[in-house]
């Protein structure tokens, strides 16, 4: 099926297009020079010359070569392909001597030693560029003929002072000459390969190519433009809709397999026999593949692949230059030829284990007609360790069919569930497939392989081969508690990556089977169809879950059984508003939480902990999670986790954080197919886009977080969208739109981020008049801030209360809320409150006492980079009459701004007592910044802080 369009746009080649854009412009300006482009087959070296070319114009004289392999034994023939077109018109201007050695050259391919002619093609090419500037580009130097590259070489050099720009390319590892600058061609990255593929596949829905077949078919091109281009072509159908797993190799009938064959088909026979062993077990080492090559020499039979650019030597092992060579390397050898590699390799790591005979590899080598087996007296390196090795001894005997088929998938089968990890090439969920096609059909084990190997792929971030590995269980007969994990997964997949509404039914489903099998994994089910509630924005369903999940409580459950019965509980008081009753199943879900290593448990504990207002408890929690599914190799876990990780950043006012979080797992979700998370992931980026100003990236990435939320049924993620342009409307000044934004009942359905987004709500209203609602919004963020102990989240209370205060009552509230923030975290939110504190007194004609906040506003927004937040505080000092200056040193840049402002105070003479009446905080409070301080500074007194400040 080919789907493939060409592109017109070079994606991901921008700075190698500015290169070439310097060396036209040198070359108009008369002050020309050389550039060699070096890199992989398909990597866009000759699209390069093309876009070159099309810069340069009618403005320039464009010649022309490629490098052909058949022509690099004909003296000058790339000279003759080159310069043919200018050298009778431009030939007359040379001296004589000059034009003999060119005619001879170009015309019979001799030439005479010395400088005639390498100064006849300098004149030549300067001659033309008299008239008008010279692009010369020469495709694949490295195959030209070495007395044309010798030429080519000597005017490269000399051509700094000319309008003349000469651009090559050449085969990565190539060396051609000195004096020349080079640019490496490196793979696209992931935002690249991701437009490309737009390009390539434009006849397809937006979506269809999904994010995850993406990622494995980028796992073999490696950000090489033909290779993706070649691959997304060779899709079937199947493969389109994740029927069928993707490929695993180059297509054979493609540009690049044949480039490929024909470089292997150069090498001798015994290196290209290694290089099948180096394809068929990447983690092979050097004192193996030494007794693989008896009785030559590794090493030295090797050598030919590494001067050709084929191989590497990484450490204690080889690798493959080019990913995809490995395919080639592999699976253009025959059938025979490819058992016969794995026969070896299973022998030989046979002989490794404890106890094994030191002739066992010998005799199987020579079975197949290979040489094997160490030298008498010789100890080489484990091939592995433990499980690891037995796997891959069993995955090698699997493909070499070393065996009865059953015993074979027996032993493969059990190695795989006892791989200690995933490990590279020999994944567990790649070896239980394998076993499962070495099963017999009517035989229940093979049903169970393939469940097995579509859970181990999910886990490892792979829900393509999931999806398709449990496609195959279709036409199977399968038992019904087998039926019920693979509907658990296919739920999963479908919470992650598709309708949250179709996920909670089938988790649901998979939830009654299991609940009398496999409790824990029953209750699970539960609290993950709740999950899709939670993301949905559908309460009512989220509470019929909590209760169903109640009547099934027993006084017996183990502790993470506890924990998620608990979690649902007071999620469900949270969302029916009795936040005081939420409290207690929340806090015992924090308590029972530091006994549980799961990951997927502890995601839970983090949300409790953040709706008890307890941000560093969550943060801790989150982080304890993700560093659990690292030790784990549970990639498919960790773009959640990284979400969930992202809430108390986002309250604490950790906006770069943010930012780093948010943007690892929206790589991640995009990876590993998991569209709603990515969703989730872009509406956070929103958000800090939104902070730092930028309002052109934040409507970007809000729209597109909304436009999968839409498609998906996401509430949470399109909660988060709005609330990030609303944000936006209210840094920019332009809080009626903000309460607009936030008063839609259709974009705010998700009542915690509707809860989040309150105090921004309450102030667009206050801002613009409409006291009513915000007085009713205040009355539920009272109602749940209440049933916490955040003094942060009470500052925001008082802030809220002193913006809808009628006059003499706002200022006591404002210093309330600056009271409450300085025993807090929210330093963001601290200087958000003093902005409104200093701007109400700037209206209350008290100009003085509001410079003292707006001042330390601005300077905790300047170190934030929030510009929008920055520009309103400068305008507001402006307005109280004073200029706006900077005010953070090198010195003092280490201490937040409250502290900033505490030290300038003690240090012209202020008691803690002033210093507290001044800026409305309590001496305790104060006396608390004083000790940070000291501490942040490296200093243990008043009187070297007036020392270090003056």
């Amino acid at each position: 099926m080919s789907l493939v369009k060409r592109s017109s746009v070079l994606r991901g080649r921008g700075e190698d297009e500015r290169a070439l854009r310097l060396l036209l412009d040198g070359a108009r300006a008369g002050s020309g020079g050389a550039l060699l482009l070096v890199g992989a087959p398909g990597m866009g070296k000759t699209a390069l010359l093309d876009l070159a070319a099309a810069h340069a114009g009618p403005e320039f004289r464009v010649l022309r070569v490629s490098g052909v392999e058949s022509e690099s034994r004909l003296p000058y023939a790339g000279l003759h392909g080159l310069l043919r077109p200018i050298a009778a018109s431009a030939a007359a201007s040379l001296p004589g001597a000059q034009v003999s050695a060119l005619v001879a050259a170009l015309e019979s391919g001799t030439g005479a030693s010395g400088l005639a002619l390498p100064a006849a093609v300098l004149g030549l090419l300067s001659a033309v560029a008299a008239r008008q500037p010279v692009l010369a580009c020469v495709d694949d130097v490295d195959l030209l003929d070495p007395a044309s590259r010798e030429v080519l070489s000597f005017a490269a050099r000399r051509v700094a002072g000319e309008p003349v720009a000469l651009l090559f390319t050449a085969r990565e590892g190539e060396s051609w000459a000195e004096g020349v600058p080079s640019r490496v061609l490196i793979g696209l990255d992931p935002a690249a390969v991701r437009e490309l593929a737009g390009d390539l596949a434009p006849d397809l829905a937006p979506g269809k190519l999904a994010e995850d077949l993406l990622a494995a078919l980028d796992q073999i091109a490696r950000g090489n433009p033909l290779a993706l281009a070649e691959l997304i072509g060779s899709l079937t159908p199947d493969q389109l809709a994740g029927l069928s797993a993707p490929p695993e190799a180059l297509p054979r009938d493609g540009r690049l397999w044949r480039e490929h064959t024909n470089r292997l088909g150069a090498l001798p026979e015994e290196v290209r026999r290694l290089l099948l062993l180096i394809a068929a077990d990447p983690d092979l080492d050097v004192p193996t593949l030494i007794r693989a090559a008896r009785p030559a020499c590794a090493l030295t039979a090797l050598e030919p692949a590494e001067r050709a650019g084929i191989l590497r030597s990484t450490g204690d092992r080889y690798d493959f230059r080019d990913p995809a060579m490995r395919g080639v390397a592999y699976y253009d050898a025959s059938l025979f030829r490819r058992r016969s590699a794995h026969r070896l390799l299973a022998a030989l790591l046979e002989s490794e284990r404890p106890g094994a005979g030191p002739a066992e590899g010998e005799r199987a080598g020579q079975a197949e007609g290979e040489r094997a087996g160490p030298a008498e007296g010789e100890h080489d390196l484990p091939i592995g360790t433990g499980g690891t090795r037995r796997l891959r001894r069993a995955w090698h005997r699997a493909w070499a069919l070393d065996g009865p088929a059953g015993e074979l998938a027996d032993e493969l089968a059990a190695a795989a569930l006892d791989a200690p990890s995933p490990h590279g090439h020999f994944e567990p969920y790649l070896a239980l497939e394998r076993a499962a096609e070495l099963t017999e059909h009517h035989n229940p084990a093979k049903a169970e392989r393939l469940a097995a190997a579509a859970r181990l792929a999910w886990v490892a971030g792979r829900p393509q081969m999931a999806r398709s590995l449990l496609a195959r269980l279709r036409n199977l007969t399968t038992p019904d508690d087998l039926r019920a994990h693979v509907q658990l997964l296919h739920g999963s997949l479908e919470l992650l990556g598709g309708e949250t509404g179709s996920a909670r039914e089938e988790l649901l489903a998979a939830s009654a089977w299991l609940l009398d099998s496999h409790r824990m994994l029953g209750v699970r089910a539960l609290v993950k169809a709740a999950d899709a509630s939670y993301r949905a924005g559908d309460n009512r369903a989220f509470i019929a879950i909590a209760r169903q999940a109640a009547a099934l409580r027993r006084p017996d459950e183990a502790v993470p059984t506890q924990l998620m019965f608990e979690y649902l509980a007071g999620m469900a008081s949270t969302f029916s508003g009795s936040h005081r009753e939420a409290a207690a199943p929340l806090r015992r879900v924090v308590e029972l939480a530091e006994s549980v290593r799961d990951p997927a448990v502890l995601v839970w504990a983090c949300v409790a902990s953040m709706l008890l207002g307890e941000d560093a408890t969550a943060h801790r929690l989150s982080a304890r999670a993700v560093e659990a599914a690292r030790v784990r190799g549970a990639a498919s876990a960790m773009p959640q986790l990284l979400e969930y990780m992202i809430y108390p950043e986002i309250w604490m006012g950790r906006y770069a954080s943010v930012a780093t979080t948010a943007t690892q797992g929206l790589r991640l979700s995009q990876e590993t197919g998991q569209l709603n998370t990515a969703a989730q992931h872009l509406a956070w980026l929103a958000i800090t886009a939104a902070v730092e100003g930028d309002q052109e990236t934040c409507r970007m990435r809000a729209d597109a977080a909304i436009d999968l939320a839409d498609a998906h049924d996401l509430g949470i993620a399109g909660a988060v969208g709005n609330w990030a342009l609303a944000y936006l409307d209210l840094a920019a000044g332009r809080p009626a739109d903000a309460a607009n934004r936030l008063r839609a009942e259709r974009r705010n359905n998700h009542v915690v981020i509707k809860v989040m987004a309150t105090p921004h709500l309450i102030e667009a209203c206050a801002r613009t008049g409409d006291h009513e609602r915000a007085g009713a919004a205040l009355r539920v963020l009272e109602g749940w801030v209440g049933s916490t102990r955040s003094p942060d989240l009470r500052a925001l209370v008082a802030r809220c209360r002193a913006l809808l205060a009628g006059p003499g009552e706002a200022e006591e509230l404002f210093r309330e809320a600056l009271d409450l923030h300085g025993q807090g975290m929210y330093e963001f939110e601290a200087a958000r409150t003093r902005l409104l504190y200093g701007s109400a007194l700037r209206r209350d004609r008290r100009p003085g006492a509001a410079r003292t906040h707006l001042h330390s506003a601005l300077e905790t927004f300047e170190r934030y980079g929030a510009g929008l937040w920055t520009e309103q505080a400068r305008t507001e000092l402006r307005a109280s009459g004073e200029p706006v200056r900077q005010v953070l040193s090198a010195t003092t840049g280490q201490l937040t701004a409250q502290q900033l402002q505490i030290a300038r105070m003690v240090a012209e003479g202020a008691t803690n007592k002033e210093v507290a009446e001044q800026l409305f905080l309590s001496r305790r409070t104060v006396e608390h910044h004083l000790r940070n301080i000291f501490s942040r500074l490296g200093i243990r007194s008043r009187v070297e802080l007036v020392r270090l400040m003056s």
